[in-house]
Parts: C-alpha cells; sequence; structure tokens
C-alpha cells in the first residue's frame, strides 16, 4: 500500500507541472506574446533612428534597455502605452541615460524617420528628468530586420487591412541583448517594477511573469478573439493538487501510527 501510494504521487508530481505549464511547440504561433527569457536578440539588426542615422541595435546597447514595440499611427493602444511608460520614467528614481535607455521601434515598415522625430518630441516631452535626447530614440525599419526582431523577442503581431492587432507590452534587454524581462500593460507600469526590471537586467538575471500562470488559467478564443477561462485545465490541476495532499496526509498517518505501535 506504502509503495503504491509513493507510485502514484511520484506520477501526480511529475505530471502537474507539464499540465500547468507546457506548450505544445508544434502549435503555429498566434497572437500575443511567447517569452523568450535568456534569449538574445540577433548581433546584425540594422534600423534607423530618429536622426535618420543607422544603428545595428546589439552594438548600440551599453546598458539595460527598454524595448517598447508599436507602430506610430497606432489608433488604439500603443499611445497610451507611450504614455503610462514615459509616466512611469518620469516618476522612477533611477536616470535614463545613466542607469537606462529606451528604444522604440516601429513593427511598421511604412513608417519614417521623419515620423519617429515627431513621435518622440510628444513623448520625450513627458519626461522632466534624463537624458531624453540621446536616450530614448525612436526607430524605424525594413519588414526583414523587422521581423526577426519581433521573433527575436518572441511578440506576434497580426496585420487587418491597414491596422495592426498586436499585445500590450514593453520588453527589457541586459546590456548584453539578453531578454529579462517582460512588463505587461497598455496604459500603465508601476514605476517599482520599471526600476527592478532595470536593476535586474543590469546583472543579467531574469525572471518569469505573471503572464505564466494567466497563460494556464486562460485559451485564447479565435471566434471571438478574446481569452475565455480554461475551467478544464483549472479544474484538473485543483483535483491532481487535492489528490497530492490526500497521499501526503495518509503517508505521514501511516508512518506516525507505525511509529506509535512500535513503541508498544
Amino acid at each position: 500500500m506504502k509503495q503504491l501510494a509513493l507510485l502514484t504521487l511520484a506520477l501526480v508530481l511529475i505530471q502537474f507541472p507539464t499540465l500547468c505549464f507546457s506548450q505544445d511547440d508544434s502549435a503555429p504561433a498566434e497572437l500575443g506574446i511567447y517569452e523568450k527569457l535568456d534569449e538574445f536578440i540577433s548581433d546584425d539588426l540594422i534600423f534607423t533612428d530618429e536622426t535618420f542615422e543607422e544603428v545595428n541595435i546589439k552594438e548600440s546597447l551599453d546598458k539595460p534597455t527598454i524595448l517598447a514595440l508599436v507602430y506610430y499611427e497606432c489608433p488604439g493602444i500603443c499611445s497610451p502605452l507611450l504614455n503610462g511608460l514615459a509616466e512611469a520614467m518620469d516618476r522612477t528614481d533611477i536616470e535614463l541615460g545613466k542607469d537606462y535607455q529606451v528604444y522604440t521601434i516601429s513593427f511598421s515598415h511604412t513608417e519614417t524617420p521623419a515620423l519617429a522625430r515627431q513621435k518622440k518630441k510628444t513623448y520625450a516631452n513627458l519626461v522632466s528628468h534624463g537624458d531624453t535626447k540621446d536616450s530614448w530614440k525612436f526607430f524605424t525599419g525594413d519588414s526583414t530586420n523587422i521581423y526577426r526582431l519581433l521573433n527575436d523577442v518572441g511578440y506576434k503581431i497580426k496585420k487587418e487591412g491597414k491596422e495592426y492587432i498586436h499585445p500590450g507590452t514593453i520588453i527589457v534587454l541586459s546590456p548584453e541583448g539578453k531578454v529579462t524581462r517582460y512588463l505587461y500593460g497598455s496604459t500603465y507600469f508601476l514605476p517599482f517594477d520599471l526600476k527592478m526590471a532595470i536593476v535586474e537586467a543590469a546583472e543579467g538575471r531574469s525572471g518569469p511573469t505573471i503572464n505564466k500562470v494567466l497563460k494556464f488559467c486562460f485559451s485564447y478564443d479565435p471566434a471571438g478573439k478574446k481569452y475565455v477561462f480554461n475551467v478544464t485545465k483549472v479544474s484538473g490541476s485543483i483535483i491532481l493538487l487535492l489528490a497530492a495532499s490526500l497521499l501526503f496526509s495518509m503517508i505521514f498517518k501511516g508512518r506516525k501510527r507505525k511509529n506509535k505501535l512500535s513503541k508498544v
């Protein structure tokens, strides 16, 4: 009985993480974020900044870098996202240019450096301290470099007509170009979260986010174009946890009873 309980418990513990967090790698990538923590961006990604200068993104990294992927003519969440980022930058006590830098990169290959310059004037004025001139750069690029960068960081978009459907997320890179953190949101970012992500990136540390739990609890419904609560997965996990707790209790009580009998 004891051996059977231990075997069952082992199987439960082995299967639980797989049930909760595994992804089907054979499934096609859908719209959203596919975290690539500890992976590096490509060495030869070339984009053009708002001064019309071509920049090798990875070679230009000399400090932790916030990557904001948007498109400048977005009618939706891009403007609120950049407003929220600027607000968090303004409220944090780390210094732009000294402690970190920000790269805003358009994923629309039709947008130009002139448009990027206009957008920079708008958002740089929202930050009252730090070097916004040289340390908050606004980039555009061709379709090849855009595709490779999005793939490097696991950022999946979908074009519908002239517009894009895309996630609301900023990504933090280490000075070596390693992905260390994803911060989710489209209108507001906590200054503390921003600071901690920069500190971790400076040390080359990375960590998973709450997105892993959300991805487990919710599934994307292509028909309804929204995320729905996954009752089956959550219920199954609860049942497995209860079964594991029951087995632990049975084993503990059995050992306790055996000890008492041996003392008699």
